[in-house]
């Protein structure tokens, strides 16, 4: 397995630079399939670098990118995570696509599949909504159910922290009441990021990592709820080819997932009335919101393998 580092511009008539990695399979084998990453909020791609040699060594080519005002993609700079000027939820899906364009050049008989982590699986859920007739399937990690009610108000809070104080400022008040209530089901709580996972080694790394986003600004909150409401709506969700294949993963202890897992089983059933025909899920009993940082990752990589594969003998 070999991995290295790329940049790449944005397709959105910017000149935004967006850093990329990729891990390839040893060097006379021919890959079976390709596999795309969309990380979370305040992560980086760099932290899927296990998970990525997984697949690699089972003969994958894997591909993914820091969105913008993550890690080291340029223009994540000053102390919020901020998507873009305007229409930051777009241009991430953007940028996504034109990673896409990249893996078809570079690999352009093979299948290729999407894999989503939390805001990344809200991201991957409007890229199929868009793009999915190039997919052979996607997998969506960490995702769940989300009032259209409280992104509306979410909303409204976000624009006026905007008009008071700019979109790249810092958003307290909105980062609380997003996350304010994921760790009241772990007390005693070591850490404010307990939710995340049951290994404390991992939680700890992440804690320390240099490249770890600290906060959502004005902007960032108002895009990333204006990005969910388009993901929610149900014409859009109708857009999504009835063919593609979907796979959702949760802890039952995740409490974006909702309580046991019940905002993943509901999301499947969205889809499922929307017509696709292939939506199946896996809550892995006790797990939290990171499955490949888990206790148990070595499982839930191995299970997300024989998935891609299974689907890969149906092609």
């Amino acid at each position: 397995m070999t991995a290295v580092s790329f940049t790449f511009k944005s397709i959105n008539g910017t000149e935004t630079e967006i850093f990329a990695m990729k891990w390839s399979p040893e060097a006379r084998q021919k890959p079976k399939a390709a596999v795309q990453l969309a990380h979370g909020y305040a992560e980086h791609i760099g932290r899927y670098d296990v998970f990525a040699g997984k697949l690699a060594e089972a003969g994958i080519v894997v591909y993914g990118n820091d969105h913008r005002g993550h890690g080291k993609t340029s223009g994540n700079i000053g102390e919020a995570i901020c998507f873009a000027d305007e229409a930051g939820f777009d241009k991430v899906v953007a940028d996504m696509r034109a990673l896409t364009e990249i893996i078809q050049t570079e690999n352009p008989d093979i299948p290729l599949f999407l894999f989503g982590h939390s805001m990344g699986s809200m991201l991957t859920r409007r890229y199929i909504q868009l793009y999915g007739e190039d997919l052979s399937g996607a997998v969506l990690s960490g995702s769940g159910v989300f009032s259209n009610v409280l992104l509306k108000i979410g909303t409204v809070v976000a624009v006026s922290e905007i008009k008071r104080n700019g979109r790249a400022h810092p958003s307290r008040l909105l980062d609380k009441l997003v996350f304010q209530n994921f760790n009241r089901g772990f007390k005693p709580a070591r850490t404010d990021l307990d939710w995340l996972s049951r290994d404390p080694v991992e939680v700890d790394k992440f804690l320390a990592d240099p490249l770890r986003g600290k906060i959502g600004s004005a902007g960032y909150f108002h895009d990333f709820f204006s990005g969910l409401l388009a993901m929610n709506d149900s014409a859009n969700i109708r857009l999504t080819p009835k063919g593609l294949p979907l796979h959702f993963i949760s802890g039952t202890a995740d409490p974006v997932g909702g309580k046991a897992g019940k905002g993943v089983v509901q999301t499947c059933r969205d889809y499922q009335h929307a017509g696709l025909q292939d939506v199946s899920y896996k809550l892995y009993d006790g797990a939290r919101h990171e499955l490949l940082n888990e206790t148990n990752k070595d499982e839930v990589a191995q299970d997300i393998i024989e998935w891609i594969f299974a689907r890969l003998e149906s092609l």
